[in-house]
């Protein structure tokens, strides 16, 4: 992971450039969809502050943080929101702070299976009750170094396997989506929404 968050360092102009105007707004109609108007959201590894912004521009209540200092910045400055830098791995909810959302959009991605595990247990904690998570990964069952970052691929039946270990989330659904950046989509993409339906023990 850390040198996942060093190479957003080193490429976060290059990768705003790429993915700021990605079209998200069918994924984002899906997820929002499942959330009373005004919901408190979590964007949860923000990048650009792309979605963040989105969410913020309907009127809902947005908390956005990232791994990358430099991507915080960006994502501050195009948003007008405060970013908070956190380490994905070190995340976890403070005292009263509860969303009816989570936003993971090509972040969790970054976490090794063993690492994704309570990084998950933390997100429940933060969400409240009935509370919906979005989060997408690459498809396929790879895991390792891919291009300067470390990547957990997921197909359906995998990640089914691996939720079983975590009992307070419920998948919803799921669908495969091609990539939206320009001459990337023959690259496929897992993207599910889960239900909180456990208060974790």
């Amino acid at each position: 992971m850390n040198d996942t968050i060093q190479y957003y360092e080193d490429h976060a102009k290059e990768f705003t450039a790429n993915t700021i105007d990605a079209d998200m707004e069918e994924l984002r109609r899906r997820f929002l969809a499942r959330l009373p108007e005004g919901a408190r959201i979590l964007d949860f590894g923000c990048g650009s502050g792309r979605d963040a912004k989105a969410f913020r521009d309907l009127a809902y209540e947005v908390t956005a943080l990232d791994g990358s200092e430099t991507m915080c910045r960006i994502a501050g400055d195009f948003t007008g929101l405060p970013v908070r830098c956190v380490d994905f791995r070190a995340y976890s909810p403070a005292q009263g702070e509860r969303y009816e959302g989570i936003w993971a959009c090509a972040s969790l991605l970054h976490l090794k299976k063993k690492e994704l595990l309570p990084v998950m247990r933390e997100l429940g904690k933060a969400l409240e009750p009935g509370g919906i998570l979005y989060l997408s990964f690459k498809y396929g069952d790879y895991e390792g170094e891919r291009n300067g970052r470390y990547f957990t691929d997921f197909t359906p039946e995998g990640f089914c396997e691996f939720l079983n270990r975590i009992p307070e989330f419920r998948q919803e659904e799921y669908w495969v989506t091609g990539d939206v950046r320009p001459g990337r989509g023959e690259e496929r993409w897992l993207n599910m929404i889960l239900k909180k339906t456990q208060i974790p023990t």
